[in-house]
């Protein structure tokens, strides 16, 4: 598979960087905070592996094409499940989050995603030194097929968040 013909994409809606804030209207919202473990080390090992897609192998997806690290304006394309019949998921990444007790990344879709939209991956560490996974996403499908799923991407959606806090558990 040719990944290289999204490296010029433009990402498939206008709201860019608005899992930052307020979630836009017109779209189906996710908003999950899952605590992962406590302490510094679990910090700096779960941001590194949200980081480096390591959460995203963990959740089944094959990385086709990906920096090592999430940074602003990559392109990544994903695969879930089997070669020739999984789907495939390129993205962009709009920003990137590096402070002190955050760290993680958003990406937004591409031409060709089953969805458009935007999905951050944040890991936290409070003050008692409890770390937590926050994940925030917007989306709605963008083709015919995935419109027609109703409810069902909502189940999808809640699915995959669920697998992306499981990986990165047993990545900690």
């Amino acid at each position: 598979m040719r990944v290289d013909r999204w490296t010029a994409a433009e990402v498939t809606y206008p709201e860019q960087g608005a899992t930052r804030g307020a979630l836009p209207p017109g779209y189906r919202h996710a908003e999950r905070r899952d605590r992962l473990g406590a302490g510094s080390a679990a910090f700096d090992r779960a941001a590194d592996a949200v980081n480096a897609w390591r959460m995203h192998r963990g959740a089944g997806f094959t990385v086709l094409s990906a920096p090592a690290t999430a940074e602003p304006g990559a392109t990544v394309v994903m695969r879930l499940g089997p070669p020739m019949v999984g789907i495939v998921v390129p993205c962009r990444v709009i920003y990137t989050v590096d402070e002190p007790n955050r760290r993680g990344f958003a990406y937004g879709t591409l031409p060709g995603h089953p969805v458009t939209g935007e999905e951050a991956f944040v890991v936290g560490i409070d003050d008692s030194g409890e770390v937590y996974l926050t994940i925030r996403a917007f989306s709605r499908g963008s083709t015919p097929l995935a419109r027609a799923t109703g409810p069902l991407g909502r189940t999808f959606q809640n699915l995959m968040t669920g697998r992306y806090v499981r990986a990165l558990r047993k990545l900690l």
